[in-house]
């Protein structure tokens, strides 16, 4: 029998795509693993939202055809380069785009029977979710992202994913209940929804935002115990959703929206809403007493200004964002922004980037000294190897947020949610004893 490794790249939406194909091929026969020493054929399931990402996908081929290994590539690397990779790395057994993973059985099949190589790279992406292949988990624990949607319908200056997943395509309520159900069976407390823009959810199919409607749904499950929002847009923040969030008690109070820039030149520069996004984060935490506000933004975008970044640094310290990310700007080709003058320095970029995230890193302190003493209810994600219980306050999205290192004697469960005495913090990290 052939046996089959995945190895995923990129975000958490890509994990999801990894997920489906590991059910798609295990439902046809093949014994697939994460273990990529036995295998017989490895399939790279890449990301090229940044050159950073690319990087790291091409050595990841690299590596495996030097191990010997067939390798299939497929995700958002063979989307936008499909006719260079052969050309590049001419070991390559086939090149699989972002809409086509569900080909693989018959591509598998053909590599396995000695075709030297396969190519099926659909030049117009159109995402659809595939509702009939059973996802299997790569990773499990307390919390599980959950797709809602895929492709977009913007064109935000910076960004290729629209050219490698094509339009927003929202998934039926019915099937996104119906799966979060079947997590929570299989021990998932928390579920994550992800999109890449989650606020934009049911216009397509429902005809208006439907993502208020989603999370009374998903509120009525028995034995899920939180519902996190991440990758949200502002112009579909509306006051029913802000209102939704605010009343449902598994909905935890957090805001995942990144805004990108502050100085409107800026904005209409990466073709994002100009609109007063201090008077929007006022709006969201009046409405949501308490709520965290994660967002992100650009560094050295082309034409940025040394008024315009620091507009934005001044922003940022007035705001006081709850957790923050700063990316440098990475020059796509198929981006609006490619062909932008004048182009901003490596240099400047990531200087500009340092700044705020010293910036961020002076906010985040005095935000976690102001917790201490608090009781938070926490979820419990694993434990350290050095004897901590490792949670994570609703404040805290997994992977991209700070977590609350606990010391106890007490026997815990991962998944469950205790409460939290906080007794200690730094920059991204609590410390405290359950009560």
């Amino acid at each position: 029998m052939t046996k089959i490794a995945i190895i995923s790249h990129g975000c958490a939406k890509n994990l999801i795509d990894s997920e489906l194909i590991f059910g798609l091929l295990a439902e046809n026969g093949y014994e697939v693993s994460l273990d990529d020493s036995n295998a017989d054929i490895v399939i790279i399931n890449t990301c090229s939202f940044i050159c950073d990402a690319e990087r790291e996908s091409v050595k990841s081929i690299l590596e495996q055809i030097e191990y010997g290994k067939n390798v299939i590539v497929t995700g958002c690397l063979s989307q936008k380069h499909a006719g260079e990779l052969k050309t590049a790395i001419p070991e390559i057994k086939a090149v699989v785009g972002t809409t086509d993973f569900t080909k693989l059985p018959d591509i598998i099949a053909k590599i396995s029977k000695g075709e030297e190589y396969i190519e099926d790279v659909n030049t117009n992406p159109d995402y659809i979710y595939p509702e009939n292949i059973q996802r299997q988990q790569i990773t499990m624990g307390a919390s599980s992202y959950l797709k809602i949607a895929e492709g977009c319908n913007y064109n935000c200056g910076y960004c290729i994913i629209p050219h490698l997943r094509g339009k927003y395509h929202s998934r039926n309520i019915q099937n996104i209940i119906a799966e979060a159900k079947e997590l929570v069976s299989k021990g998932v407390t928390e579920i994550i929804l992800i999109a890449q823009d989650t606020s934009y959810y049911g216009v397509d199919i429902y005809n208006k935002p439907s993502l208020a409607h989603l999370l009374e749904e998903l509120n009525k499950i028995e034995g899920l115990s939180w519902i996190r929002i991440m990758y949200t847009h502002p112009a579909m923040i509306n006051d029913e959703l802000l209102e939704t969030i605010a009343k449902l008690d598994k909905v935890v109070k957090y805001i995942d929206i990144p805004l990108q820039h502050s100085h409107p030149d800026m904005l209409k520069q990466m073709n994002r809403p100009i609109m007063d996004y201090r008077e929007l984060v006022q709006h969201m935490r009046d409405k949501i007493p308490g709520v965290a506000v994660r967002t992100a933004f650009i560094t050295g975008y082309p034409g940025e200004t040394e008024e315009e970044f620091e507009h934005l640094y001044n922003f940022i310290k007035d705001v006081k964002f709850d957790r923050l990310g700063v990316f440098r700007y990475s020059r796509e080709k198929g981006t609006p922004s490619y062909s932008m003058k004048p182009r901003i320095s490596a240099k400047t970029a990531r200087e500009r980037q340092k700044k705020l995230m010293q910036l961020q890193q002076e906010i985040s302190l005095e935000r976690n000294k102001s917790f201490i003493g608090k009781t938070l209810p926490c979820i419990i994600e694993g434990f350290s190897d050095n004897g901590y219980v490792i949670a994570r306050t609703q404040y805290d999205a997994p992977e991209v947020d700070g977590v609350v290192n606990i010391k106890t004697e007490d026997a815990v469960v991962p998944g469950d949610i205790e409460n939290v005495k906080i007794t200690g913090a730094d920059v991204y990290d609590l410390s405290g004893t359950i009560i």
